[in-house]
């Protein structure tokens, strides 16, 4: 039998196999103290080595072809564990200016009580050159972005990476690892929120860091020390949601290609960002790395009036997070970018009218009718 595809990896890579019972599923191990006398293992759920931790990991692995990993409690768990993993005081980071809010304000605010030095760059990779520096030890970028949807030439990015000696970081919430392999185009570490499509249901919170053993290892160590893991029994509902997610995201996908094509036609629509239109700036880069164009998109509205807007939807819900079946909308510049400071939110393309879509995986028909009707009542 030959290597397996991906849906079939969703159901089959990882778990624990129940010797004793025979079932299928993994069972959820709630113990947190496992007796250690004539074994060598010392399981322990901040050591982020117990069953259940462990067999989310295997599937993980097999998803985005990574040899080891970590689940966390968060996907800010999982970004920060893995910079203060590979930082320390006195080393330089070349980081994407236009990444997740919540990933810029840890560094901004948190990296200099730390004594580690960064350096905010655009995703163009000729800038991320520029501002490699001798104690340089790592680039961070984020592709598809979150919430522009502008795209990072991955291979251009380990390229230079590599011939500096760095390593390389990337969020790929966005994406996921149905439609993004960034390992496979030589990247380091594969990072998400897992809250958003590997969860997929907006019930779990959680995070993973997906790389070689040897950084893995080095992660797992600061996470012992930081303390972020996750509990049995989210890791058992991890594991059962991720069975499901490439019939999600390939749905999900399909359906945000729609929407944007209509978006893009509808003269009551200013711009679309998605990264599946010809139009799109990043569009043949998406397409060399990218096995879909993913399930998210941003726009902005002719009128600017996107509280109008959302307030008329009526299936499509105004919400914070993103990546679950229900299709979701909200304003980044008061939800995931809020902290950002007005004028850089301005200068990453981020005004304070534009909406960010998350496209479930209801009939595309009846998210069409949604947005038609909502925009003719805003």
């Amino acid at each position: 039998m030959g290597p397996m595809k991906m849906q079939t990896q969703c159901v089959h890579a990882g778990g624990y196999r129940d010797e004793k019972t025979r079932g299928i599923a993994t069972p959820i191990f709630t113990a947190t103290a496992y007796e250690y006398l004539d074994s060598e293992a010392r399981p322990y759920p901040r050591y982020f080595n117990t069953p259940n931790q462990e067999a989310v990991v295997r599937k993980l692995c097999a998803l985005e072809h990574g040899e080891d990993g970590v689940v966390f409690g968060s996907g800010m768990a999982a970004i920060s564990t893995a910079l203060l993993a590979l930082l320390r005081a006195g080393d330089h980071a070349v980081i994407q200016d236009d990444i997740y809010g919540g990933t810029r304000s840890f560094v901004t605010e948190r990296f200099p009580a730390l004594g580690i030095r960064f350096t905010l760059v655009d995703r163009d990779v000729a800038a991320i050159e520029a501002a490699i520096r001798p104690e340089t030890r790592l680039i961070y970028v984020e592709t598809p972005t979150n919430p522009t949807l502008q795209i990072v030439d991955l291979v251009r990015v380990a390229e230079l990476a590599r011939s500096k000696k760095l390593l390389t970081l990337i969020d790929n919430t966005f994406a996921s690892p149905v439609n993004q392999n960034p390992l496979d185009l030589g990247i380091d570490v594969s990072l998400h929120s897992g809250t958003k499509y590997l969860g997929g249901h907006g019930d779990l919170c959680c995070g993973a860091a997906i790389g070689g053993r040897e950084l893995s290892g080095r992660i797992r160590g600061a996470a012992a020390h930081l303390g972020g893991s996750l509990n049995a029994e989210s890791c058992y509902l991890l594991e059962r949601s991720l069975k499901t997610l490439a019939l999600r995201v390939e749905r999900q996908t399909e359906n945000a290609g729609r929407i944007a094509e209509l978006l893009q036609r509808e003269p009551r629509v200013k711009k679309v960002n998605y990264p599946g239109l010809a139009n799109h700036p990043g569009h043949q880069i998406a397409r060399s790395q990218m096995k879909g164009f993913g399930a998210m998109l941003s726009f902005e509205l002719a009128s600017g009036a996107a509280l109008p807007f959302m307030r008329a939807l009526r299936l499509i819900r105004p919400a914070m997070s993103l990546g679950g079946v229900e299709s979701t909308i909200c304003d980044p510049a008061t939800t995931s970018h809020r902290v950002v400071p007005a004028e850089d939110r301005e200068r990453l393309g981020i005004p304070a009218g534009l909406l960010r879509l998350s496209v479930g995986v209801e009939d595309c028909d009846d998210l069409i009718a949604d947005l038609r009707q909502a925009l003719g009542s805003a």
